[in-house]
């Protein structure tokens, strides 16, 4: 409706204009990421704009990999009164040196793998006779 104030916004509005799902605004009130809204005579949930602007920074803040008890983290911190800025940059470079690591065994996996599939080009078909293997998905023995 055209006239309604951001003071009567309810759930799906809420979810519309903060790019994620009912359900969701649900979930994140239910563990304290999003405050328990006030209620309409009628029952309905009733929000303001400061849930918008908290639901924008916990989609934000997920896209950065921030799981949620971590955003909670941030948000006690905003909520206490404090500065978040130093606890969140470490958050981001503990996430940094995990995907750091994840990067480097996906390098050693795509490593293995390119070995196989060389491997696989030159195998005979005809001389795999394992019954309970393929000759292609084989430990790799390498050659001193």
């Amino acid at each position: 409706m055209a006239g309604s104030s951001v003071d009567d916004m309810q759930i799906g509005e809420l979810g519309r204009r903060a790019e994620v799902s009912p359900k969701t605004i649900r979930y994140y009130e239910s563990i304290g990421l999003l405050d328990e809204p006030a209620r309409t005579p009628g029952g309905y949930r009733d929000y303001d704009d400061a849930a918008i602007e908290r639901l924008r920074f916990v989609r934000d803040a997920q896209a950065t990999g921030l799981s949620l008890a971590e955003i909670a983290s941030v948000l006690e911190l905003k909520g206490s009164g404090q500065t978040s800025c130093a606890h969140t940059a470490a958050l981001l470079e503990r996430h940094l040196v995990d995907l750091d690591r994840q990067i480097e065994q996906l390098h050693q996996a795509r490593s293995s793998l390119r070995q196989l599939a060389d491997r696989a080009r030159s195998l005979d078909p005809g001389a795999c006779t394992d019954p309970n293997r393929c000759q292609v998905i084989a430990p790799i023995v390498e050659e001193a």
